[in-house]
């Protein structure tokens, strides 16, 4: 049964998981898996909001990482821009045409379906397997500059990979490019080049299906405090978190299948 959005989402709660979801969102560890595990985990009452209300928050809380990404990477964005050529255009093309299409085909059954702990826990170590198994490949000698058309495909896929909660949009591609031969800080660079056109394509579209359905009463201060804690928290974290990622792999996916673990022993005890 929902719980009347007062008590199930907190001002302090919001807060609290706008701030988490600003450096989730930047390294790859899962923004939307921390975003349902830590409430759970925690015995926040954030589980128990009407689940139409949930969506709309975390709505919020991506529309804040991509207003905050937006002003991080301003230069980048403007120097992307102003140097837009055919190879990129075809990169940002065929990585953001397969999350777009498989999103709004299978947005509904994803929702039903997935962003359950036990999911997120699947996700959670399908993506460890694949960062730490890509990140160990060699050789890895290409320069971003080399990205194809096939390499926008793939990151496209990845991408597509990552609606599943808990695999994380950054772990997928960099997992992806990693096994296409490509240095961690090419890696790095496309993974951030690609996700941001995602982002803020779905926080459009998401955030217009939210106002025309319109903000129920006493959920907008709490929209407005999470998206606003998101953005300040990637900005915050984009000046922290080396934009190279030039480090392995390997830690993010430590992290994240001790968090599965977690989750797993948390469920079993539960069930018993």
């Amino acid at each position: 049964m929902s719980a009347p959005v007062r008590e199930a989402l907190p001002l302090r709660h919001a807060l609290a998981l706008g701030l988490l979801h600003g450096p989730a969102e930047l390294l790859p560890i899962s923004s939307s898996g921390h975003t349902t595990l830590v409430p759970w985990l925690l015995g926040w009452p954030y589980p128990q909001l009407d689940p139409a209300l949930r969506k709309s928050f975390e709505v919020a809380l991506h529309a804040g990482t991509a207003a905050g990404l937006l002003i991080a990477l301003r230069r980048e964005v403007a120097e992307a821009a102003g140097g837009l050529d055919r190879r990129r255009a075809v990169l940002i093309a065929g990585s953001f045409l397969p999350p777009a299409l498989i999103g709004y085909a299978l947005e509904g059954p994803i929702e039903r379906r997935l962003g359950t702990p036990a999911s997120i826990a699947a996700g959670l170590l399908v993506g460890s397997v694949a960062m730490a198994l890509s990140d160990g490949l060699s050789p890895q000698r290409r320069a971003r500059e080399d990205a194809g058309p096939l390499d926008a495909l793939l990151l496209g896929l990845a991408q597509a990979t990552a609606l599943m909660p808990g695999t994380s949009r950054g772990g997928m591609t960099l997992s992806a490019m990693r096994a296409r031969g490509f240095t961690r800080p090419a890696a790095s660079a496309l993974s951030r080049h690609v996700a941001l056109p995602v982002i803020v394509g779905a926080s459009v579209l998401k955030g217009t299906r939210l106002a025309q359905r319109g903000v129920p009463p006493g959920a907008g201060p709490r929209l407005l405090l999470g998206a606003a804690a998101s953005a300040a928290s990637t900005l915050i974290a984009a000046r922290l978190v080396p934009v190279e990622r030039v480090g392995p792999l390997l830690p993010y996916a430590a992290y994240r299948s001790g968090l599965a673990a977690i989750t797993l022993r948390r469920l079993r005890r539960s069930q018993t």
